[in-house]
């Protein structure tokens, strides 16, 4: 069900951060720390589940179905990343339907030719302005609720320059974007620049190691931005801390005496859901 609190905090430009969520496990973790929102990340999700690039490979069956079992669990509302509807616009609007159904506060939508890649990686093509047109006035009808949030993001700065995509970004917003996002600007005064242009939130994405300066949430306010996504941090920080863990099985054949930060294990099982069993078992044990 979309967030009520979530819309509204969005359109009126209080500022919202969301950490990147692509698996149960950092769905978990993220919902326990009392972030306003969680963003679920393509990129993970896909790597995650599938062991794949984000390259255009994901179906909406697979997508939809991380969308479904993150919001299963989570309390925090979740924006999940769409890709490009997965099709044409009758594709479209099952998408957004899809994604609402299953429990999805907000979709993220793109302008890139089909198959898409990762925002932050080369090659990326994008499809006529006025075809993404087209899918986000089929995916504003295509809601439910007037609280689930369309994001529509362009990919035109990488290949066609700054003044495409923020012509692409003023379509959009006419079109029914609720939030704008720009993809992949290169700089401080790229990013000032995107956010005067609009009255409408806008989001920016922070990926160590991307196309974007990563900046602190108080530059980012001050900037403009409305919305902050940090989509691969999580799967990041977990990628190196499996292969510094892993590494050290490999070579020493036993984890006795490491000097790695672990989860305790016991405050890993509570925070699992593992007190519910245990007081169900303890509740029936003598029925």
């Amino acid at each position: 069900m979309a967030s009520t609190e979530l819309a509204k905090r969005l359109r009126s430009k209080t500022f919202t951060l969301g950490p990147g969520v692509f698996d149960m496990i950092s769905t978990r973790i993220a919902d326990s720390m009392g972030f306003d929102c969680l963003y679920m990340t393509g990129y993970g999700a896909v790597a995650s589940s599938l062991g794949l690039p984000d390259a255009g490979l994901a179906t909406y069956s697979d997508m939809v179905g991380v969308v479904e079992r993150i919001c299963s669990i989570a309390k925090t509302p979740l924006i999940a990343d769409g890709d490009t509807g997965y099709g044409g616009l009758l594709n479209m609007r099952h998408t957004v339907r899809g994604y609402e159904k299953a429990g999805a506060s907000g979709i993220q939508i793109e302008d890139q030719e089909f198959p898409k890649k990762c925002g932050h990686t080369p090659g990326r093509r994008v499809i006529p302005a006025e075809d993404m047109v087209r899918k986000l006035r089929v995916a504003s009808d295509a809601r439910e609720s007037g609280d689930f949030l369309i994001i529509a993001r362009t990919d035109a700065r990488t290949s066609l320059g700054m003044d495409e995509a923020l012509r692409r970004m003023e379509s959009y917003a006419k079109a029914g974007a609720d939030v704008l996002f720009v993809e992949s600007p290169e700089s401080e005064a790229e990013m000032e620049r995107i956010c005067r242009n609009f009255d409408q939130p806008c989001m920016a994405n922070m990926v160590e190691g991307g196309r974007t300066p990563v900046l602190t949430a108080d530059k980012l306010r001050a900037i403009g931005y409305s919305f902050a996504i940090f989509p691969a941090t999580g799967f990041l920080a977990v990628g190196a801390a499996l292969r510094s863990v892993y590494s050290v099985l490999r070579e020493k054949g036993s984890t006795a005496g490491i000097d790695l930060p672990l989860h305790d294990f016991m405050e890993f099982s509570k925070l699992m859901g593992f007190e519910d069993v245990w007081a169900f078992e303890k509740k029936y044990a003598e029925i």
